[in-house]
């Protein structure tokens, strides 16, 4: 479904010249932006940054109402919350580009937001209302070599694996068709291969990356060493990756499963994610899922499903002994690559608004299926809200996975010692504006009622993923005290300015 009818707009017909002019003028000027639930008045610092690129990179900007920007600030996102209305959107090409960009931006002392994939997706975090949008999509370029890939900030990890796939190799990234490069290793970054090679962010050997006075570094484990570390899981806190250098690895074949059980079997279902958490073998197998548990409150009906992945090609899946023990509905196997596995798995885009909520815990099926049964019956209490898809999601964190930074000679910033841990998580969809608050509160109220019992169980981790946070959760909260303040002092020698805490409010921020 496609939102170009309502896509933001400039009133145009006061200004007896072309659209295009019309708008620049207007913005320049000082106009007010017509959206979807308002008008926005660009103010003077962001009317000062979109008229200084446009006049130093012209065709790299867009304004309200003219081609492709419904595109860049509508098409790119996947969640219908963060459709968002720049004052100007600059596309750049090169890292170049992006360098003079901030420069100008922090010059102009403008709000802005960076969006790579824009998968990410609680309003703000990629996107913008009367502030400047710097969209990647135009850095999407690729270069393999033998054990590694460098790879622009626009592309997306189908394209990713699609240009691997010729040599045999896989990276370590996003498990969905659409999910774009940046947001994903720079929040951490879950794979199905993540029990054996970490996770994204572990597996980054370099980033360049343009800092907020519009200097340009090449952050690696000899260069920028304190950089390097805190980008490995820091999000948007330190400047604008403009290119990834990523390891690959020898992967040819994988081995796939897509299995759906009804609710009898969910127990099962549950305790075989509990006992898949707690493998920790010396030389792993690299083996992951997506799991989920579906449940409609209308008819009644619940499902789980598992999309499993593995390395190498072993048909059933050895990985998933434990989930083949139990009598699905559905159960398919298959020996593929991971670009054609993963053109099947795209993202709803513009479909729903989505609210995310999660915790961690110790993994106990008992609890978990308590968790379950909870939350099945919340939903039934917002039954009434339009357009209501609910989705409770198990994510499994291996002590292999995380032994990876431990041993690496780097780490990363989430600083988790090498334990089984499960994230239980619930993503919800609606269908209109007016139901926000009421989800949003709905879905904080029964996550940190559930964790609470956690806590006093001692199951409760108070590790949070960025990737599965809601926009009232913080992330930060569960990182180590010491790594959070040596991030702070990274960004402070970093961005001396403070562009990216002061003028970029989206996304998990440090805070001061």
């Amino acid at each position: 479904m496609k939102l170009s009818n309502i896509a933001p707009v400039l009133p145009f017909l006061a200004f007896g010249c072309d659209a295009s002019s019309a708008s620049a003028s207007a913005v320049s000027a000082g106009a007010f932006i017509s959206t979807p639930t308002g008008t926005l008045k660009v103010t003077k610092a962001e009317r000062c940054a979109c008229k200084a690129l446009v006049e130093k990179f012209q065709k790299e900007v867009i304004f309200p109402g003219e081609a492709n920007y419904t595109e860049q600030t509508v098409d790119s996102y996947w969640d219908v919350r963060a459709d968002l209305t720049p004052a100007c959107v600059f596309v750049p090409e090169t890292a170049d580009a992006v360098a003079g960009a901030m420069k100008i931006i922090n010059s102009c002392d403008a709000q802005f937001a960076v969006r790579g994939g824009g998968h990410m997706n609680y309003p703000g975090s990629n996107n913008i209302d009367g502030g400047v949008l710097v969209a990647l999509s135009s850095l999407n370029s690729y270069t393999v070599h033998n054990d590694t890939i460098e790879v622009g900030p626009g592309l997306n990890w189908y394209e990713v694996y699609e240009a691997l796939t010729p040599y045999g190799r896989a990276a370590i990234g996003g498990r969905m068709k659409t999910i774009g490069v940046p947001g994903l290793t720079l929040i951490g970054g879950f794979h199905y291969f993540n029990n054996k090679y970490g996770y994204a962010m572990d597996n980054v050997v370099s980033y360049d990356i343009v800092l907020g006075n519009g200097t340009q570094v090449t952050a690696t484990k000899a260069s920028h060493a304190d950089l390097f570390w805190a980008l490995k899981g820091g999000a948007n806190n330190y400047g604008v990756v403009t290119k990834f250098t990523l390891k690959t690895y020898s992967v040819p074949k994988v081995t796939t499963t897509i299995q759906t059980y009804n609710e009898t079997y969910f127990p099962q279902f549950i305790d075989a994610m509990c006992e898949s958490a707690k493998v920790d073998e010396a030389n792993p197998i690299a083996a992951g899922m997506i799991a989920t548990i579906s449940y409609n409150a209308t008819t009644k009906a619940a499902s789980a499903s598992l999309l499993g992945v593995q390395e190498g090609a072993s048909l059933p899946p050895s990985q998933f002994a434990n989930f083949n023990k139990i009598p699905a509905t559905e159960r398919i196997n298959n020996v593929t690559t991971m670009n054609l596995w993963s053109a099947e798995l795209d993202s709803p885009k513009q479909m729903f608004r989505v609210m995310f909520s999660h915790k961690t815990m110790k993994p106990d099926s008992k609890t978990l299926f308590s968790i379950y049964q909870a939350w099945k019956a919340a939903v039934d209490e917002i039954s009434d809200v339009e357009g209501l898809y609910p989705t409770m999601v198990l994510n499994e964190i291996t002590p292999s996975s995380l032994r990876v930074a431990q041993t690496n000679g780097v780490g990363n910033v989430w600083g988790l010692e090498p334990e089984p841990l499960m994230i239980w998580q619930f993503s919800t969809g609606w269908a209109l504006a007016q139901d926000d608050l009421r989800v949003e509160a709905w879905s904080r109220q029964l996550t940190e009622h559930l964790h609470s019992i956690n806590q006093e169980k001692g199951l409760a981790s108070e590790f949070v993923y960025m990737g599965d946070a809601g926009e009232w959760q913080d992330p930060f909260l569960g990182f180590p005290q010491e790594n959070v303040e040596r991030m702070r002092e990274i960004r402070t020698a970093y961005d001396l300015d403070g562009v990216f805490s002061r003028l970029s409010w989206g996304g998990f921020k440090l805070g001061f």
